[in-house]
């Protein structure tokens, strides 16, 4: 996750900015940058790598002024050098962004017939571009700036300083986190309010949608059709706990609600959306040369190894084997030759996964790890790291770090594919698109959040709940009814729907809910099927699909809940969310401890 924070202040503002990307650093990054207004004019210091070299930059070349905005970027379009670090500017315009502009290269297009001429690969610069061509038609600031916000398309915060404007910044939010901070005739902007711990204890956070328009006397927010409205300015005690999780009850609901921002950096860390293909870092081993992948986790990461393994065979053509990794070893199960490896682990330091990973080391297998602790122990281990951006995940219950777990294996099932020929170049494009409107496509899904949370509160007085899903959907059934037991202590099994009449099918009554995953592909009718034979037992159905779906069963499920119409192959990310918000709202109205459940921990180091 990327960071931004903005400042107008009563003295200079590039110590301040530097120390709220201090604040920010948690997130990771390779390069970052400030942007102050001097005498007008907008001036930049940026620096590839740490921060030390910002502010090594920054001692060299001090930064006046009294307004300013400063970024922390993870390198997505470009590469981490100077010249795509943010903020990206033009001489009207300084602009930073965390999140990912879908509509990026069409917009390109339309600026270059338009004379501008490109100088970063960032998608960003289409921002200042844009906002500076309306400046040119004679347009102000805000209205500039409005114009150009309906023209993005995808997962975004941005924050923008203007020449000539040294009491002006604008900002928005769509699916990435911004929050707005109050002070005595100063006003800040993070795109995470630990920024401004230091700075502020009044904070303000922007709804889906919003924009705002702050001065040193305050903020005016506007929805996203351009009406002014008030949000609530909190106050904050000054703990990092409280503050972490920002206008949400729970670590968890605010995890699950950073999926969009965080699924587009991950996305962004392993895929070039101008040329519309995946590039992994670099593997000192051929994908061409492996002739069987053995994938191995635990618990959630287990459920994504499953949902890769879908991936792996179906377009890729290549054989998986998934195992629990305190299982695997104990079997010592002979590895194949020109075997590879691939460990799944949000710490990175669990121990029967590290374990795991050991034996395969001596059973001459390559290793790969998908982790999102790039310092851990399994990362240090392994031949290769496929990070995941996820950020610190604080909830005990598993949920951004799952997603962006898909979103690096789907990635890597890509690359696997097309190494191995499996995939021509269209089929990849088709792919890897649908990979980008991802974040986009799960902030919709959040939108129904309160509709999840009335149906919770009926599914929080069964004692038993059944999760069904078919192909990609059956591991999210399993994932879906570990989260409903870490979390509320209600009963729940996962279960490939077609398995339900050799067996689970005795369980069904009206005291058993049954939560049916059901994305429209090719399975969809067998599904459908598996519904009506619930519903004929007199079972509670709750149905996940999208609208068309949902229309098929008409009246005879007890709820639906909508997710957006998707390529088949991109369904298990966003699918995933509304399970993770089933079970939180369970929990909550249950009353349980949410984020530390009983008898659970974060990361198990024991065996």
């Amino acid at each position: 996750m990327c960071g931004i924070i903005g400042i107008i202040g009563k003295k200079e503002v590039s110590p301040l900015l530097l120390e709220g990307l201090r604040r920010l650093e948690y997130r990771g990054y390779d390069s970052a940058g400030v942007a102050t207004l001097v005498a007008g004019r907008i001036e930049r210091r940026r620096a590839e790598g740490k921060l030390d070299r910002l502010a090594e930059r920054l001692g060299q070349a001090p930064l006046a002024g009294r307004i300013g905005i400063g970024h922390t970027r993870w390198a997505t379009h470009g590469a981490p050098n100077e010249t795509n670090a943010h903020p990206i500017a033009t001489d009207r315009v300084a602009v930073v962004h965390n999140g990912i502009i879908e509509n990026f290269q069409e917009l390109k297009d339309e600026l270059a017939k338009w004379g501008h001429r490109f100088e970063t690969q960032t998608d960003t610069e289409v921002v200042a571009a844009l906002v500076t061509r309306h400046l040119s038609e004679g347009m102000k600031p805000v209205a500039a700036a409005a114009k150009a916000f309906r023209r993005l398309e995808g997962a975004f915060a941005l924050a923008i300083l203007f020449a000539g404007e040294p009491d002006l910044l604008i900002c928005a939010r769509r699916g990435s986190p911004l929050a707005v901070g109050f002070g005595e005739g100063e006003m800040y902007l993070g795109s995470d309010s630990l920024a401004l711990a230091p700075l502020t204890r009044r904070i303000l956070y922007l709804e889906e949608g919003d924009w705002a328009v702050v001065t040193a006397d305050g903020a005016t927010v506007f929805d996203e059709g351009d009406r002014e409205v008030e949000r609530p300015v909190k106050e904050t005690a000054l703990s990092g706990a409280l503050i972490g999780k920002g206008n949400h009850r729970h670590f968890m609901e605010k995890e699950i609600f950073e999926q969009p921002a965080v699924i587009g950096d991950t996305l962004h860390a392993h895929f070039n959306p101008t040329t519309r293909s995946v590039h992994l870092a670099s593997l000192p081993f051929d994908l061409r040369d492996i002739a069987r992948v053995t994938i191995i986790a635990c618990g959630t990461s287990f459920h994504a190894g499953l949902v890769a393994k879908y991936w792996l065979e179906r377009i890729a053509r290549l054989s998986v084997e998934v195992d629990i990794a305190s299982e695997f070893r104990y079997r010592a199960p002979a590895m194949p030759k020109d075997g590879l490896a691939l460990f799944i682990s949000q710490s990175g330091e669990t121990l029967d996964t590290l374990e795991a990973m050991r034996y395969a080391r001596k059973a001459g297998q390559k290793i790969v790890a998908v982790v999102n602790q790039p310092e851990s122990t399994m990362a240090r281990e392994a031949d290769a790291v496929l990070p995941t951006l996820a950020g610190p995940e604080i909830g005990v219950a598993s949920t951004k770090a799952f997603t962006t777990q898909l979103a690096v294996l789907a990635c890597f099932a890509i690359a696997v594919a097309r190494a191995r020929g499996a995939i021509d170049a269209a089929r990849e494009a088709q792919l890897s698109t649908a990979l980008t409107e991802v974040p986009a496509r799960a902030n919709e899904v959040l939108t129904h959040a309160e509709r999840i949370a009335e149906i919770a509160a009926v599914l929080a007085e069964a004692r038993d709940v059944l999760y069904l899903g078919r192909g990609t959907a059956y591991p999210l059934a399993l994932e879906g009814a570990l989260k409903l037991k870490e979390i509320s202590y209600i009963h729940a099994e996962g279960y490939a729907a077609g398995e339900m009449k050799h067996g689970p099918i005795a369980l069904i009554d009206e005291h058993v809910p049954v939560i049916v995953l059901a994305p429209r592909d090719e399975l969809f009718d067998k599904t459908a099927s598996n519904i009506q034979e619930v519903v004929a037992r007199g079972g509670k159905v709750v149905m996940v699909s999208d609208r068309d779906g949902l229309a098929r069963l008409g009246g005879r499920i007890s709820f639906g809940i909508e997710v957006p119409s998707c390529d088949p192959f991109v369904a298990p990310l966003l699918y995933a969310i509304p399970v993770q918000l089933l079970a939180y709202h369970v929990a909550v109205v249950k009353g349980t401890d949410v984020d530390q459940p009983r008898n659970l921990a974060k990361s198990v180091t024991v065996e």
